[in-house]
């Protein structure tokens, strides 16, 4: 499922390409799911595109399947492993196709990103870059777990720095990435303040791990943080809406406190309400960069324990991908949408 050009759902094309080739390094994977994630509309529609992007595209950045063919210089995994990849392509080996792509801050190749993805029946992968999923784990469960599981976890520990007792504000509740955070956050000893657009997914934050929840389109998100913190605000709000709710995170945060941000859901420029808050107060304003390569695996071992619920709102066949990216800019889900080649 590939496009060509910007557009609307329409410019996507359900058709037959040459099947991939591993190089010395690669291996293909054979996609069993791939899960949505909103950088597939966001590219496709033309609103912003990665450096390094070329049509065609084929998008689908969360991979889960089985190997089906091996570089001549792969030794680690075999025909036949079931496994999920990491996106990412710091950190490629030499010998892959997609060597040469590491740029964290520039031109940093991304599978479904900038090279072919999953939206496909199979998916050029660099052997360095794929994991075991063990038996208990559904291939469609591990394809829920990438890119929010990742983004997440890099931004509220290895950026935010949250530790156990603290407390924590996560907006947009029903998103992959924030479904992730909930949980990660809860498995860590924090206290979870959430908040998302409707009472509904509200009260599947509450389910899901989270010791409060608020609608943000009703409520006085401020004024509950403060509210459900004795007055004292919360350590951190881990932040990927933007725009719309900046200002008030701002107001939520408690003295020294930190807003961690990585994505821009509802807008790219953001005001700061008060800069005389913010410096008294001595709040950090802190962007999540990229994870390293070294990151996925210890996230991938924690997910795998069993400690955390995978939340899947629907499945689509690939042929249906078009009718898969409106319900995700619709925002009428909660949690992960997949797609089944």
């Amino acid at each position: 499922m590939l496009y060509t050009e910007t557009g609307g759902p329409e410019v996507l094309q359900h058709i037959d390409i040459e099947d991939p080739e591993p190089g010395a390094a690669d291996v293909v994977v054979d996609v069993v799911a791939t899960s949505l994630n909103r950088l597939d509309v966001v590219q496709r529609n033309g609103w912003f595109q990665m450096p390094g992007f070329t049509y065609p595209h084929i998008a689908g950045m969360d991979v889960a399947g089985v190997i089906s063919a091996v570089g001549s210089a792969v030794t680690d995994v075999a025909v036949g492993d079931r496994v999920v990849v990491d996106p990412s392509l710091a950190g490629v080996d030499e010998g892959s196709k997609l060597a040469g792509m590491g740029d964290l801050y520039g031109d940093l190749g991304i599978i479904g990103g900038t090279v072919a993805g999953g939206y496909a029946e199979k998916c050029l992968v660099p052997a360095s870059h794929v994991y075991a999923v063990p038996d208990h784990v559904s291939l469609e469960h591990a394809a829920a777990f990438p890119t929010c599981f990742l983004t997440a976890a890099h931004a509220i520990f290895a950026v935010g720095q949250l530790t156990a007792g603290e407390t924590v504000m996560i907006h947009a509740a029903g998103s992959g990435v924030s479904t992730a955070g909930i949980q990660l956050a809860k498995n860590a000893g924090a206290t979870v303040v959430a908040t998302a657009g409707t009472d509904e997914k509200c009260e599947r934050a509450l389910a899901l791990g989270a010791d409060h929840a608020c609608n943000n389109r009703t409520e006085d998100v401020a004024g509950f943080a403060r509210q459900v913190t004795q007055g004292q605000g919360v350590d951190m709000v881990f932040d990927h809406v933007g725009t719309a709710l900046f200002g008030q995170s701002l107001f939520g945060i408690g003295v020294q406190g930190r807003l961690v941000s990585c994505g821009n859901s509802s807008g790219d420029e953001a005001s700061i309400p008060s800069l005389g808050y913010l410096f008294h107060s001595g709040i950090k304003i802190l962007g999540s960069d990229p994870y390293r390569p070294e990151e996925f695996g210890p996230v991938w071992d924690t997910f795998c324990s069993g400690a955390f619920d995978v939340v899947i709102d629907s499945e689509f066949a690939l042929v249906d991908a078009a009718e898969a990216q409106n319900k995700m800019l619709s925002n009428d889900f909660f949690g992960k949408i997949l797609l089944r080649p």
